[in-house]
């Protein structure tokens, strides 16, 4: 008997509906499958931090290599957060002065002609710099004293005399750098804002000699399947610190002696730095990990004693600090800039260790080898700022292998600060200007392609 003809329409009804719905679904989970390819996915790495592809044209996106944080955010947080605060804080009168031994006393090879008299290279710092308790005398360059600098004054050092500004820090050695910070009378006080890292004119074959002798005997670029998680940290570090000193160059370049006209030589920029995108990575490697390293010493530089003399200017830079080890916006976007457990792991991790700390030390003593005296400041100011983030990071161990407590030096925190600053500084410069000079040099080779 067949179905009436109302209840047949009904089944045909039902069934199209059916039909309907399992299209949708189907539609739906489609979309969904071709959209989730544009979504974050985490990363393999043991950080687990997402890897963001950028909607734009960047050309650094995702996870910078080795860390745990991408460019993305690495370019909004400084850009936010840390340069605005770094730029206050390296401005204070304890993270102004920098003690440092400017003679020469190179342990590898004879002086060079730039670095003759003992007190070459010395300006008068202004009357108003400085309180009344550590003004000192201080002798105006001669003309006849210029010629160790090669006759260039951009060369020449501001400097100060001051034995009674910060004291109460332990002097501690550092198992990484060559440094002795004790106080003796070969140290002096230099006044780091009055001797901006810029254009020197030290360039030609001093300066290639010094990088010459980091890279190829103290931090080669071994071929990948030699190259070891610890040596390739330590390479990408001095590459990383390389490239930042590039940019300070070319960012604060003397374009016209004749008139002093100071500017941005994007061109250098680029050929020094952009023109290797490797280069550009180790320099944000190399910022996140002293990033890493200042945030995870921050129970001890909370705790430190930032007196100068001058209570309100004291209380500032205790304020600033607080500000910068504990700001939200930092820890929600990247709580581990880098993840330093991976390291030291292996059977041969101690004896590795002891290995890369005498070439880290080297390193260091080549600093006192810089024919140009603010080079040479700026050099071992850095240095011993890389010095000091590998020492908080890998000379303390945590539970597992007790280490003394943590013990910085006064001077190792200057320069652990002003270190991060200058990379800071880099980063901001390569976000902002990158672009720009690579459009100029690609305007270059187009120019030159169409006139041949």
């Amino acid at each position: 008997m067949g179905k009436p003809e109302h209840e047949g329409d009904g089944v045909s009804r039902r069934r199209r509906w059916v039909w309907a719905v399992v299209g949708a679904l189907i539609a739906l989970l489609l979309a969904t499958a071709a959209s989730s390819r544009n979504l974050p996915k985490l990363s393999k790495k043991s950080c687990q931090c997402p890897f963001w592809r950028s909607q734009d044209s960047r050309k650094y996106t995702g996870l910078v290599e080795d860390c745990c944080c991408d460019y993305e955010t690495v370019d909004s947080i400084n850009e936010e957060v840390l340069h605005p605060i770094l730029q206050e804080l390296v401005a204070t009168p304890f993270f102004r002065y920098f003690k440092v031994k400017l003679w020469c006393d190179c342990p590898f090879w004879p002086e060079d002609g730039m670095c003759r008299l003992r007190d070459c290279s010395v300006c008068e710092c202004p009357e108003n710099e400085f309180p009344e308790p550590f003004k000192k005398p201080s002798n105006i360059i001669s003309a006849e004293d210029m010629i160790c600098q090669e006759g260039k004054p951009q060369a020449a050092v501001d400097r100060t005399l001051d034995s009674k500004l910060f004291r109460g820090w332990t002097e501690t050695d550092n198992p990484w750098t060559y440094d002795d910070e004790t106080d003796n009378a070969e140290m002096t006080y230099v006044n780091l804002q009055l001797n901006p890292e810029r254009f020197t004119g030290y360039t030609g074959l001093p300066a290639r000699r010094i990088w010459d002798a980091i890279y190829k005997e103290n931090c080669p670029k071994y071929p990948s399947e030699e190259f070891c998680q610890e040596k390739k940290v330590l390479y990408k570090l001095i590459s990383g610190l390389h490239c930042s000193i590039s940019v300070h160059i070319a960012s604060d370049y003397l374009l016209d002696e004749s008139t002093n006209l100071w500017g941005h030589n994007l061109e250098l920029m680029y050929d020094r730095a952009l023109k290797y995108p490797d280069r550009v990575g180790n320099l944000y490697f190399t910022f996140l990990f002293v990033l890493r390293a200042t945030t995870k010493a921050a129970d001890y530089l909370e705790q430190a004693d930032y007196n100068t003399g001058n209570s309100q200017e004291d209380l500032k830079t205790h304020s600033l600090v607080k500000q910068l080890l504990y700001n939200p916006k930092l820890q929600a976007a990247c709580p581990l800039p880098f993840d330093e457990a991976k390291l030291w792991q292996g059977e041969n991790g101690p004896e590795l260790k002891q290995q890369i700390q005498k070439q880290f030390r080297n390193i260091s003593a080549l600093m006192d080898c810089v024919g140009c005296e603010k080079c040479r400041l700026w050099g071992k100011l850095q240095v011993l700022g890389l010095g000091t983030a590998l020492k908080i990071l890998f000379s303390v161990d945590g539970q597992n292998h007790p280490n003394p407590p943590l013990q910085l030096q006064r001077n190792e925190v200057i320069a652990l600060v002003n270190l991060l600053n200058r990379l800071s500084e880099s980063v901001k410069f390569v976000h902002e200007m990158g672009p720009s000079a690579e459009k100029i040099m690609e305007g270059q080779t187009s120019s030159i392609v169409e006139s041949n």
